[in-house]
């Protein structure tokens, strides 16, 4: 076979059909929720019949969609491509987008499972704090944490504003449950034992120390914040990944459950 036959072969493969035509993979997507006519398809990508039919037919070569009766319709192949193609993408996003940030951080705090899903923190964007707007950013970061209706936390770092601004929670009848490593936790028993222990007396409030990890991170019912360690072993503070919407909030729900699962809970100092 010669050199510019195998390339019109790999050009004409189902991978190839999907991946490099952006149009086409918005077909699949599309007629993965219904099936459309060609009206119906010209008019969701507000195109022409000439630039979308080639795309079309393609697709039926491809075995990967199928017209009867004026619709267009997935084929068995079709479905299946779409059920596992839609996470492959997904996945690349997630990576993609905030490639520097998964690239330059120590990753081995979060569970292989939680990675598997790293897809759904597709939308989640990395903050930066720049030194000339660090009091914006932490303001804006407080005020999201005082607007939420439940908090969770894990922090394997230490910060002077945290038993305070937990308190202030607990004392305003928000559920809060937090997770710190040991050198975290003896160091608030030993600076701010009196706010603990009334904090440890409300009913809604839960306090765990779990052996070691190098993350830190926030969820609640409004967002999610990641903070990470870089590869060096230092702590980077200023660049978290945030994420608002409700995929990125249970991944970070679930990776919270999965610390607190493998926890010991503090009830009194």
């Amino acid at each position: 076979m010669e050199k510019n036959e195998m390339i019109e072969v790999k050009s004409n493969g189902l991978l190839s059909i999907l991946t490099f035509s952006e149009k086409r993979k918005d077909i699949l997507f599309l007629l993965q929720e219904n099936p459309r006519t060609l009206s119906e398809i010209k008019d969701y990508f507000d195109v022409r019949s000439p630039e979308i039919l080639p795309r079309l037919k393609e697709m039926e070569a491809a075995n990967l969609i199928v017209r009867q009766e004026g619709m267009y319709y997935l084929t068995s192949l079709g479905r299946v491509s779409a059920i596992y193609y839609k996470p492959f993408l997904d996945t690349l996003t997630a990576i993609e987008t905030n490639e520097e940030f998964w690239r330059d951080h120590d990753l081995t705090a979060i569970p292989e499972a939680m990675l598997n899903r790293i897809q759904e923190l597709k939308e989640c964007r990395v903050v930066r704090d720049e030194h000339e707007h660090i009091y914006d950013t932490h303001k804006a970061f407080s005020e999201n944490v005082m607007s939420a209706t439940h908090f969770a936390g894990f922090s394997s770092i230490f910060l002077p504003s945290h038993p305070p601004m937990f308190l202030d929670l607990a004392r305003r009848n928000i559920p809060v449950s937090i997770i710190v490593t040991p050198n975290v936790f003896f160091k608030i028993k030993s600076e701010h034992s009196t706010e603990i222990e009334e904090f440890l007396k409300y009913k809604h409030t839960s306090f765990h120390v779990y052996d070691n990890a190098k993350i830190a991170f926030v969820v609640t019912d409004r967002f999610l914040s990641l903070s990470l360690f870089f590869k060096n072993g230092t702590f980077d503070p200023r660049n978290d990944l945030i994420g608002f919407d409700l995929a990125s909030i249970k991944w970070g729900e679930d990776l919270f459950k999965y610390y607190k699962e493998n926890s010991i809970e503090i009830k009194s100092l």
